[in-house]
């Protein structure tokens, strides 16, 4: 699973807000640079952080962050008494104005801002009177919560690897013996469980693409193509064991050196929510339209393994999300109506649909399904990311 996508948050100015029906959601704005400056303008710099904003009460509001300081920072809408975050603007840049809009309720506010270099600083607080409700907050994760998810995961990820080991090792030998019936069952259970490891490939570095890179890059005859794709092309292609021994046998060594490799390493604290969402995103644009199919017709059993890896990231973090994400039921409901919509595809013989042989209706449904579940899984990167808390709080 070659990792080719990168995370929507990374773009140059992004807001987002607390809450609305699925709880953190994201959306992009524009930033300006030079406007006149609007009533609602909300000042922050490394120095200042919100200045003396108010409000007239509550409801929809839209406060333009105006950053006066020399660099980029993250501004957040916070409650004051626990640091719980009701909307956040995150790489605004220098000499920028960028809207943060949210419902605000009855409550007490502040600024909180965050510049690389300084120490965090929270601003002044304002109340907002009456009885209304608004967008909630959600108490953000530290980086202590989030270190003991990211252990278990590195465990995990080297318990997988080491099962995955022995898989190539059958599979080399299959190829080796001339077996390449065996082999086309042994290359499809190996590279299944390569794609339930989603949220390391991060982390694999240069080994990801030797171990499970696409031929887009160098076309399907080259030499310097390896890995499971490269050996799916062969064994369904009709290229003979002597052809596919040194292949298999590269794919295997590869393994066991990532194998070897791997406990020096360690996982980004952001990427174990973060590729919740980019595992399955990954499906739908590779898995799921064929792209990644060299011949086996398996891409939808990929998915399934991509869902198994997505179901086992958020029962690792789902001590976080709990009591942060009113929108979790529907991330499970909508994994199971995927899983659903794609066992119906597996044949009575073992054998898989091809996505390309599948009914319009079908693969329709299966795309749906699958963009749904991404909607409800895009804000767990925000809820489980990593942040500076205040002392304060």
């Amino acid at each position: 699973m070659v990792m080719r996508h990168k995370r929507l948050l990374s773009t140059a100015c992004t807001v987002f807000t607390a809450g609305l029906t699925v709880g953190l959601a994201a959306s992009l704005s524009a930033c300006s640079s030079g406007a006149a400056q609007p009533s609602n303008l909300v000042t922050v710099s490394s120095n200042q952080c919100g200045g003396a904003w108010s409000v007239q009460g509550p409801g929809w509001h839209t406060f333009q962050i105006d950053n006066q300081s020399t660099g980029g920072g993250e501004i957040d809408l916070i409650d004051p008494a626990n640091g719980a975050i009701y909307a956040e603007v995150e790489n605004t840049g220098p000499g920028t104005i960028t809207p943060m809009r949210l419902n605000l309720g009855s409550g007490t506010y502040a600024f909180m801002c965050n510049f690389n270099d300084f120490d965090t600083q929270v601003g002044a607080k304002v109340t907002v009177g009456g009885h209304a409700k608004g967008t909630p907050a959600i108490l953000p994760v530290s980086y202590n919560q989030t270190i003991p998810y990211a252990k278990k995961y590195q465990a995990h990820a080297e318990a997988g690897l080491k099962v995955l080991a022995r898989k190539t090792a059958t599979l080399a030998a299959d190829v080796r013996a001339g077996d390449l019936t065996a082999a086309k069952k042994d290359w499809l259970t190996a590279h299944l469980r390569y794609q339930t490891l989603g949220a390391a490939y991060g982390t694999f570095g240069d080994y990801d693409g030797e171990i499970d890179g696409d031929a887009n890059a160098t076309g399907v005859n080259s030499p310097d193509w390896t890995g499971f794709y490269r050996l799916e092309y062969g064994l369904w292609h009709g290229q003979s064991a002597k052809e596919l021994t040194p292949v298999a046998a590269t794919l295997d060594k590869n393994v066991k050196a990532l194998l070897a490799w791997w406990p020096a390493q360690q996982i980004p604290l952001s990427d174990v929510g973060l590729r919740t969402h980019e595992v399955l995103e990954n499906a739908l644009q590779f898995q799921l339209t064929g792209n990644d199919d060299y011949g086996s017709g398996t891409t939808l059993a990929t998915t399934l393994a991509n869902i198994q890896g997505t179901r086992y990231l958020l029962s690792l973090l789902r001590p976080l999300l709990v009591p942060r994400y009113a929108g979790l039921p529907a991330v499970y409901s909508g994994l199971g109506r995927l899983q659903s919509l794609i066992e119906k595809e597996h044949r009575p013989n073992g054998m898989w649909v091809p996505v390309s042989a599948l009914p319009a209706s079908a693969r329709q449904a299966i795309d749906a399904a699958c963009g749904a579940v991404l909607q409800s899984l895009a804000p767990i990167a925000s809820i489980t990311e990593p942040r500076n808390i205040a002392n304060d709080f």
